[in-house]
């Protein structure tokens, strides 16, 4: 986590010294920042006139904490905000540290997490004002952020997040759930409003908000000089076939044969999806029953390339060896719970 961090006083400055040691142990990179008469190790100074320097802080960081008083906060940030979907965490301490208060980006910037955490070091108390978390209530965008899950719709997670407040929402979930449900949810699997989790396209309620675990591996083989299109075809289609969400696909993996093809190499860097190439040896030590082609096993000295390479990291295959003009697609999924 990339953290900006402001202090304009002594005190403030004191304040702030008191969890940076805490917080780098946890990886977070802190650059700390004060007027230019404070300004010291481990202060850099702030540059006047600041709106530009504060608007670069704010692009770059995942965090940015005001020691100081919260209007200071606010006029440093106000003509930097766009969305809670891009904004970093913005929190305030005051100077003796007895309070921390997020102020922006509280549920999927981690603001609120961050304010409870910093308030545990400094002995503070964290003043978190969002309705769901002062209510006691589900929130489904602070809790899918914090576990990796994607969400498919911002506006229906408001709808969620409002309606919550007032009523119980059904949740379906193709996933093993492991815990019980939080205040606010119910098993369902029908109504006007509701939650599915799953990496499949499915849509039990007549609005359903999809949280989805990237949890799925892409195993690939293709001729030699395939074309990026005809990959893309190969794969969409078989995501399509079995009512597969894109976003849940987190990895693709093929044979070392492959790693120098440039239309599979286009369509990875299109997907923005990470790859890993195996020798055939490797890829023969995968335990599981897969299909057999002898062809492939001559030209390349392992039975099946697509469906061995989706289950290294895997727990299970859940669509078999596809073929669409040359290009065989196989996905596996990792083990997964739902805990609340």
């Amino acid at each position: 986590m990339r953290i900006s961090l402001f202090a304009y006083s002594r005190r403030g400055m004191e304040t702030a010294v008191k969890f940076l040691y805490p917080a780098s142990q946890n990886d977070a990179e802190i650059i700390c920042f004060a007027p230019e008469r404070l300004a010291g190790t481990p202060f850099e100074p702030i540059p006047m006139p600041s709106v530009d320097f504060y608007g670069e802080q704010f692009e770059r960081s995942d965090a940015l904490i005001f020691v100081g008083a919260a209007g200071i906060a606010v006029r440093a940030i106000a003509p930097h905000v766009r969305s809670k979907l891009t904004d970093p965490a913005v929190l305030c301490i005051d100077e003796q540290g007895k309070y921390v208060i997020p102020l922006l980006s509280g549920h999927i910037g981690g603001a609120n997490q961050l304010a409870k955490e910093i308030a545990d070091t400094l002995s503070a108390k964290a003043v978190i004002t969002t309705a769901t978390d002062i209510n006691g209530r589900f929130s489904v965008d602070s809790w899918a952020v914090r576990n990796g899950f994607i969400i498919n719709n911002m506006t229906l997670a408001k709808e969620i997040s409002a309606a919550i407040l007032e009523r119980d929402i059904p949740l379906s979930s193709s996933l093993p759930i492991s815990t019980d449900l939080p205040a606010g949810l119910i098993c369902g699997e029908n109504g006007a409003l509701g939650i599915f989790i799953g990496w499949e396209k499915r849509a039990p309620f007549t609005s359903t908000l999809r949280l989805i675990p990237p949890i799925l591996h892409l195993g690939l083989g293709c001729r030699r000089g395939t074309s990026a299109q005809t990959i893309r075809e190969a794969v969409d289609r078989t995501l399509g076939q079995y009512n597969i969400d894109p976003k849940a696909v987190r990895s693709a993996a093929s044979i070392d044969l492959k790693a120098d093809e440039p239309g599979l190499q286009e369509y990875l860097q299109s997907r923005g999806l990470s790859a890993e190439f195996y020798s055939a040896e490797k890829l023969m030590t995968v335990p599981g029953e897969f299909s057999h082609s002898d062809f492939v096993q001559h030209i390349t000295g392992v039975d099946n390339v697509c469906e061995r390479a989706a289950m290294i990291g895997a727990k299970q295959l859940i669509v078999p060896k596809t073929v669409f003009s040359g290009v065989t697609v196989a996905l596996a999924a990792e083990e997964k719970e739902v805990r609340f």
